[in-house]
């Protein structure tokens, strides 16, 4: 896809999120809107899966180790037909696979996430088991910004410099909001760049909601050799939602019937159901 074709899929990928949200009366809205165009990048624009093909030996790797806003990979995976679109509607409802976490009874689904700090160690594993048996696939693993006062995360951090892991890709939504307030409030995190530099990674900021952006940091080409690489996203919490964007209330918070229709509407949906792409 090119940039513009991204774009019109994750404004499809949110619109999918509220309706996923607004149907199960559950869900975290705020983060799973800042990650939208970091995962659309990901699974259309960068990554070697194939949803016939989910367990091939050379399949890119995606951990999302901020795993409560598992909403857009849900409908990606839905999206790209790893499984059934109708089993959206069972989102979070008992007996369901598709629970508020990834699954990893999925197909698409590397490991189960969700007690955040874990997904970076486990990513550096699959990265350093890729370099032992000479395999081309890179290991990418989404991160919170909340998350990072984990200390298994500098662990993690640690052992991936150490091992010179340059197939590895962690991103880290920095949409500066976790459920308790702001980051810096909570538990700073600056000077992040610098943090994650002196651990030995190389590290680039970008604009997290800019697909040309995104693309251009998760391009090949622009590896460094024998380093890890940290994308630090910056987004906005809520992105495309005027009244959700920068509210620490919608961490996780469903939306009303007034509500769901003007997020559809700020999403490009007109009356009848229809969207105009």
């Amino acid at each position: 896809m090119d940039i513009k074709q991204l774009e019109v899929k994750a404004r499809k990928i949110r619109r999918d999120i509220i309706q996923l949200i607004y149907d199960a009366k559950t869900g975290h809205t705020g983060g799973a809107l800042s990650s939208t165009d970091i995962m659309t990048a990901l699974y259309y624009g960068v990554m070697n899966v194939d949803p016939q093909k989910p367990e091939m030996k050379n399949r890119d790797r995606f951990i999302l180790s901020k795993g409560h806003s598992v909403e857009p990979l849900w409908c990606i995976l839905a999206d790209q037909g790893f499984i059934k679109s109708d089993e959206l509607k069972t989102f979070s409802q008992f007996g369901t696979r598709l629970i508020g976490h990834p699954n990893n009874k999925v197909a698409g689904i590397e490991m189960n996430t969700g007690s955040l700090g874990h997904g970076l160690s486990v990513a550096s594993g699959m990265a350093l088991a890729a370099k032992k048996d000479q395999a081309s696939y890179r290991t990418f693993v989404l991160m919170g910004d909340g998350e990072q006062a984990e200390g298994s995360v500098w662990e993690g951090a640690l052992f991936a410099a150490h091992y010179k892991l340059d197939n590895l890709v962690a991103i880290v939504d920095r949409n500066k909001l976790q459920i308790s307030g702001l980051t810096e409030d909570v538990m700073g995190l600056e000077p992040f760049l610098d943090k994650w530099q002196a651990f030995g990674w190389a590290v680039v900021e970008v604009d997290g909601n800019n697909m040309e952006a995104l693309i251009k940091a998760f391009a090949k080409e622009h590896k460094v050799e024998g380093k890890p690489k940290l994308i630090i996203a910056n987004t906005t919490k809520g992105k495309g939602v005027s009244f959700i964007e920068n509210q620490p209330a919608w961490h996780h918070k469903v939306p009303t019937e007034d509500q769901y229709n003007q997020a559809m509407k700020e999403l490009g949906l007109v009356k009848g159901g229809k969207g105009h792409e």
